[in-house]
């Protein structure tokens, strides 16, 4: 296996996958909106095919000659069931014409939350069913299920130097590095031929997300960030009005809540084992 198509490379969590896919010299080819925009965060090697998920045809354009598939989607947080979704809508399209090509293999980036049976939500509701489709697709699948994200830290807890923290912490996350998940995701591609995985995706330390924003806040070179919380009924509240608030209260809730049991030691004995601590990050921002 050669050429990995990724759909969802500029995001980000696809940008470190890219890295490591071109690191262990796959060619990679991408669908992208804006060309010019993703020329500024990807390698150079990347293949760029403008388009969007909406559009079948080029989502043929991006699938020609390759032999993996990676899926980095996602819901938007101001998402409505009737929306067009990335992970719902731009998921089906894409796996309405994937058997036209020869793919030899389908990696998908799910979540370890999305089993939280806490409440009904219907994006947990569609992530369960969008594993199911791609099982169901007969291609030789990957289903990475991370816990928690360092750089979901900077990129969406992070505002006017805050960090936002809502509720009290029940069970403690791994948290995992974007560049230590890119080389899992790598090497899945490496060493896999015919077979059909599930793999835990979690970090070398467990944390609760108080914890793990201490750690952030004592260790990054951004000497302003202050810690700042709400009860958890606050952001509940604020949802039902806002609809981004009201997507933070349900992945917070299930965040903190979801018990997360260690369960990464077959995906680090396969894929390598994840090294870079939350303070190590911390200190790399």
């Amino acid at each position: 296996m050669k050429k990995i198509t990724i759909f969802g490379a500029t995001g980000m969590l696809g940008r470190p996958v890219v890295q490591a896919l071109v690191a262990a010299g796959f060619e990679v080819t991408t669908l992208v909106r804006n060309p010019e925009k993703a020329k500024d965060t990807l390698p150079a090697s990347v293949k760029l095919i403008e388009g969007a998920l909406e559009d079948k045809d080029a989502i043929r354009r991006s699938l020609e000659g390759a032999d993996g598939v990676y899926l980095s989607l996602s819901f938007e947080q101001t998402a409505k069931p009737t929306d067009f979704i990335g992970e719902r809508d731009g998921l089906r399209n894409i796996l309405s014409v994937i058997h036209d090509y020869p793919i030899q293999r389908i990696a998908y980036l799910s979540s370890i939350i999305q089993a939280y049976d806490g409440f009904r939500w219907w994006i947990f509701d569609w992530k369960r069913e969008a594993i199911a489709l791609i099982k169901a697709t007969g291609i030789p699948y990957t289903i990475f299920y991370p816990s928690n994200f360092m750089e979901t830290l900077p990129g969406r807890m992070i505002r006017n130097n805050r960090v936002l923290l809502a509720g009290t912490p029940k069970v403690k996350n791994y948290w995992i590095a974007g560049d230590d998940y890119g080389r899992q995701v790598a090497q899945s591609f490496l060493k896999l031929t015919s077979e059909n995985r599930d793999y835990a995706v979690q970090g070398p330390e467990a944390l609760t997300v108080d914890e793990g924003a201490d750690v952030y806040v004592k260790n990054t070179t951004h000497s302003k960030l202050k810690i700042a919380k709400v009860p958890l009924w606050v952001l509940k509240w604020a949802g039902l009005f806002n609809a981004q608030a009201g997507y933070g209260y349900h992945v917070v809730k299930a965040m903190i809540e979801h018990p997360e049991p260690f369960q990464a030691q077959n995906t680090w004995d396969e894929l390598g084992k994840p090294t870079i601590t939350l303070a190590q990050f911390a200190k790399s921002q």
